[in-house]
């Protein structure tokens, strides 16, 4: 049974580059497009992660191969961000995350407390700013699945991470991360043997999953942008007054690209010759919330 357990549809809502986060979206895949192609590139089950959004559910909920998740924006205890995909949610489960997404601690409690399959994603790229080193001690502490191959990443921060999940004991996924259609299902999960959503996620958690498809290359990601350019044009006509900068976008995904292959290689280094280390809960000050006896089973450590 295969799934791409990483890819966007319109419902990600607006982009996050300055300048442009007023009029492009990050997405202009329609989901039921989305679902045609990845049952055409082979999906056995299929499900959409936007940036916490569960929209795209409302058009594929009719589909039983479908199920829903999200990929969450949350913030540390140090202050930065991370991209955690959650998977096989329902409904009420996104309202309780999206209340909680500020704070990591409460938010793995209430994931482990749920029994939810959640990862962190491209783990070391630079899309959700600076990172700190005890970022991958909680990590290594309370997440049970790290992405070990995402279809937007270049092969350094892949093999990076495929590193840090056999490091830190963790089940390594994979998935397209496509904001275009494109790339959709050409980076997936397997986990042979699987008949349905629980055995799927059964599966990883036993260690059977496989990884596989395309890495993400500099190429591949200025089609992307170009792609999402001319999305852009055709919703918004009046944009076509400043199409004459899309000649900058080789240029700009160029310097995102050198900054992604930097980043990679700076916290690659940094984590080679750090041990891994075990964060205690009671090192950051709980909300009184958290401090349920029930909230500490800690499946997944």
């Amino acid at each position: 049974m295969r799934c791409d357990l990483h890819v966007h549809s319109v419902a990600s809502g607006m982009c996050s580059t300055p300048g442009l986060n007023r009029i492009c979206r990050e997405s202009y895949n329609d989901a039921t497009e989305v679902y045609k192609r990845l049952k055409t590139q082979g999906m056995a089950i299929v499900t959409i992660t936007d940036h916490d959004s569960i929209d795209a559910a409302e058009i594929l909920r009719k589909y039983p191969d479908f199920f829903l998740s999200e990929e969450v924006t949350v913030r540390m205890p140090t202050g930065t961000e991370a991209h955690v995909g959650v998977y096989d949610i329902r409904e009420r489960d996104h309202t309780e995350i999206q209340r909680r997404r500020n704070d990591f601690i409460s938010l793995v409690m209430y994931l482990t407390e749920r029994r939810l399959f959640f990862s962190v994603n491209h783990v070391l790229s630079s899309l959700t700013g600076r990172r700190d080193e005890r970022d991958f001690d909680w990590f290594a502490s309370y997440v049970p699945a790290l992405e070990a191959r995402n279809g937007q990443m270049c092969p350094q921060a892949n093999a990076g991470a495929a590193n840090l999940a056999a490091r830190f004991g963790k089940v390594a996924i994979a998935g397209s991360d496509s904001h275009a259609i494109a790339g959709v299902g050409l980076t997936h999960t397997e986990v042979p043997g699987a008949r349905t959503v629980d055995e799927f996620f059964a599966g990883l958690l036993q260690g059977r999953g496989r990884i596989h498809g395309m890495h993400g290359g500099y190429a591949k990601l200025s089609a992307d942008v170009f792609s999402i350019v001319n999305s852009l044009l055709h919703e918004k006509p009046w944009t076509l007054a400043i199409s004459p900068l899309a000649v900058l976008v080789p240029i700009f995904t160029a310097g995102h690209w050198l900054n992604e292959i930097r980043f990679c290689r700076k916290w690659s280094a940094i984590l080679e010759r750090s041990e891994k280390r075990t964060q205690p809960l009671w090192d950051v000050a709980p909300h009184p919330h958290d401090l349920i006896p029930e909230n500490f089973r800690l499946a997944f450590r």
